[in-house]
């Protein structure tokens, strides 16, 4: 199967399949949302519109990147969100890079969020899809974020691969500029970072769900895909095609 890695900068045309990577930590909270009871994740531009979403919408809940902040209701921290009730809930999330490259790919005909902790999953769907060329956005450091690019590299082998090892992709994404970063945030005591997020972002296939965006109305939302449709194909995978 034929890949890319590209960061949103170099996107110049709408992939056939788009595979949006956001380690640490847009698509991993966002994997956590789900597994908390979450229904479905709004993608946003913007704070603004965020908070305008959640306005509109009683019942919604907020998320963003960086420190608590009126208005919103968590940060983008697995490790905070992992105690979170959502059954039922939806969420507008907006961070610096995860929400920025899905909406850069919105238009394709398939697109799928991710990280390390549906990277199985994901391989799995893409797989029984069988459609190439699969697009990979690196989101982070302008597509040269080295966890994002190993995550994606990973999920490119277990395609083909089912058998590889995640040790090694792993390993460079522990060394990452942006491990590194969030490390020294939990030292120096930074709210919204949790002691645990760079080891939760770094738990390899913990899901079994894929995580699928399409245009809803006006909105990207992206849904959990559960492991019939990831496994065996069905309505809901036909669904994720639109």
């Amino acid at each position: 199967m034929t890949h890319r890695f590209v960061g949103v900068g170099a996107l110049t045309d709408v992939p056939r399949v788009a595979v949006v990577i956001d380690v640490m930590r847009a698509f991993t909270v966002a994997a956590w949302a789900f597994s908390r009871g979450a229904e479905r994740i709004v993608l946003a531009s913007s704070e603004e519109e965020a908070l305008a979403l959640k306005a509109a919408s009683p019942g919604w809940l907020a998320l963003k990147d960086g420190p608590p902040a009126a208005g919103f209701d968590a940060v983008n921290s697995p490790g905070l969100m992992r105690s979170a009730d959502l059954a039922g809930r939806t969420v507008v999330q907006k961070t610096t890079a995860g929400t920025v490259g899905a909406l850069a790919v919105a238009d394709a005909p398939l697109v799928l969020c991710a990280s390390f902790v549906v990277a199985g999953a994901t391989a799995r769907f893409l797989r029984a899809e069988g459609r190439e060329p699969v697009t990979f956005v690196v989101t982070g450091e302008d597509g040269r974020a080295d966890e994002d690019l190993a995550c994606a590299e990973y999920i490119g082998r277990r395609i083909t691969d089912s058998d590889v090892e995640a040790g090694p992709y792993l390993r460079r994404a522990r060394t990452s500029k942006a491990a590194g970063e969030l490390a020294d945030g939990v030292r120096r005591g930074y709210r919204g970072v949790d002691p645990d997020d760079v080891e939760l972002c770094l738990e390899a296939d913990r899901f079994d769900f894929v995580m699928a965006a399409r245009r809803e109305e006006s909105l990207l939302v992206l849904r959990p895909l559960p492991r019939a449709a990831v496994d065996d194909g069905g309505e809901e995978r036909r669904t994720a095609r639109r």
